[in-house]
């Protein structure tokens, strides 16, 4: 009789290590699977391009251009791409302003009769907004802030390109656009002798973020 209680007691130490153990390699599973899920993404600064394209003419002839310098602050890591760029806040040297062209004179002529005529023009300032599907930034021009929804687009899950339209009425930036249509009135008159620059700009920025 004894031996057989000595049996019984061993089985069940068995079945209660082997229960144990299989609970250990669950957990452990569950640690593994929890590693794999918590990749963070960070924002990679210094590949951000933020590029624009302007309007001429009643035909409204695009004209591009683009800023070559960007700063970051406020970055944060998160748990999807648009998690990270959440608050993000940037400023663009206007000074940095590059549209390529080979004449020279385009560029001098907008820092002097566009961004000259406004208010606190050495820089652009704002804030990236995301909530749920919906991104927009919120942009400090000529003493104004306002609000621009974005549209974009993935390319994987770490590339992402903005787009949007900025409307610089809302800035009261109509004397600017006066002015950098006068300086450029012959340039910007087009075939029914109608000199115009449009005040809507497109606006583009491609931004990547480091997966960890």
């Amino acid at each position: 009789m004894k031996k057989i209680a000595l049996t019984f007691a061993s089985a069940l130490l068995i079945i209660f290590a082997s229960c144990k153990d299989a609970k250990k390699s669950e957990d452990s599973k569950n640690v593994e699977a929890t590693a794999e899920t918590t990749d963070m993404y960070s924002l990679v600064q210094d590949y951000t391009k933020v590029s624009f394209t302007a309007y001429k003419t009643t035909d409204k002839v695009p004209v591009g251009g683009m800023f070559k310098k960007i700063n970051f602050t406020n970055t944060t890591s998160g748990a999807t791409a648009m998690e990270a760029l959440n608050g993000t806040e940037f400023s663009i040297p206007v000074s940095s302003l590059f549209t390529n062209d080979p004449t020279g004179t385009r560029d001098p002529k907008l820092l002097e009769f566009f961004f000259g005529v406004l208010k606190d023009t050495e820089l652009i300032s704002g804030v990236v907004k995301v909530e749920g599907e919906n991104s927009s930034i919120d942009v400090t021009l000529n003493g104004e802030t306002q609000n621009i929804p974005l549209t974009y687009e993935m390319d994987g899950d770490n590339k992402i390109t903005f787009s949007g339209v900025m409307d610089l009425e809302n800035w009261n930036a109509l004397d600017a656009v006066a002015s950098i249509n006068k300086a450029c009135e012959i340039l910007h008159t087009g075939k029914d002798g109608v000199s115009k620059t449009w005040s809507e700009v497109a606006v583009k920025a491609e931004v990547l973020l480091d997966k960890k």
